[in-house]
């Protein structure tokens, strides 16, 4: 039996972080703790702004839609409905719909949805055409005042249009051009062609200079290059300003009510103010509401089919390349 000194048992070897030799024993866990706690805290930020976005989308989605919802429902009440205060109607009834159709207002209201439909289409097609061709140029070629084209027609667009109504009014009265279709196209393409060419030039700097001149190496001429490589690519910038351009001049107003006088070219946002009621008595609140709702129809059926096309032709506009 041994009688020398006991042998110490081994003690564990603590390691220390740098800079915490100082601290209390129970730092370690502290600091495992804090290394936890912040990914949590992200979590619970990424959590609490998901849900005011939410939030925010919901309310600014009711803001937004309450007043459509609205003439909605006026579009269904009756004349006796009309004056009780109540946001839905007592009975749905469809006679403002008959009223617009098949009433007292088909001819007015007809006539001038013709009208809307022929000349925005028109304008739109013009619109479209000619900023292809002014944008192609401006974002290939390199000429003086190449910057300050882009800038004026941007300004254009911005203008105000209730300062070029007397100035056309007397011009179309001495032209002959005063309550006809080409009397609004042309007021309509000074509407439309500028935001044009401002998006569809940013949609043509993206496509590389190198494809015009692959296409032109192998045997095509510029214009060839031009409609059967560039356009076809250039495509969602295309159909995003046409539709930019159809939603302009479909809901102009001032133009239309301006520069016509007769049911000859009067469009419907302008054929909406001259609508009546059986009497000088009764408002015809509830045929214009009705006339709204088959007007926004159009609006609503090319965003809802063509919603993808849209929001690619404006975020690919979006990038410089």
């Amino acid at each position: 039996m041994s009688t020398g000194n006991p042998i110490p048992a081994p003690q564990e070897q603590v390691t220390t972080r740098p800079g915490t030799e100082d601290r209390h024993p129970e730092a370690g866990e502290a600091v495992g703790r804090r290394d936890v706690a912040p990914e949590t805290v992200r979590r619970g930020r990424r959590g609490k702004g998901t849900l005011l976005w939410w939030i925010l989308a919901v309310v600014i989605g009711v803001w937004c839609l309450f007043p459509l919802f609205s003439i909605f429902a006026t579009s269904f009440k009756s004349p006796a409905d009309l004056a009780n205060g109540r946001l839905l109607p007592t009975s749905w009834d469809s006679v403002n719909y008959e009223e617009i159709f098949v009433g007292g207002s088909r001819e007015l209201f007809l006539t001038a949805l013709r009208n809307s439909i022929g000349i925005t289409v028109i304008a739109t097609l013009i619109a479209v055409v000619l900023a292809t061709l002014a944008a192609y140029a401006i974002a290939r070629l390199d000429f003086p005042g190449k910057r300050l084209v882009l800038t004026v027609s941007l300004m254009v667009s911005m203008f105000p249009v209730i300062s070029l109504v007397t100035p056309l009014f007397n011009m179309w009265r001495v032209l002959g051009l005063y309550d006809t279709w080409l009397g609004l196209i042309i007021p309509y393409l000074s509407l439309t062609l500028p935001i044009s060419i401002w998006t569809l030039a940013a949609f043509f700097k993206q496509i590389p200079w190198e494809l015009d001149q692959a296409a032109q190496v192998d045997g095509a001429t510029p214009l060839q290059a031009f409609r059967k490589v560039i356009v076809p690519l250039a495509a969602p910038g295309v159909f995003t300003t046409a539709i930019i351009a159809f939603f302009i001049a479909w809901n102009d107003f001032v133009f239309g009510i301006s520069l016509t006088s007769t049911e000859t070219a009067r469009t419907v946002p302008a054929a909406l103010a001259f609508f009546t009621g059986a009497s000088q008595f009764e408002s015809p609140t509830g045929a214009i509401s009705a006339a709204a709702i088959i007007v926004t129809i159009p609006i609503v059926i090319l965003v809802l089919f063509f919603q993808r096309q849209i929001v690619a032709g404006l975020t690919n506009g979006a990038v410089k390349g």
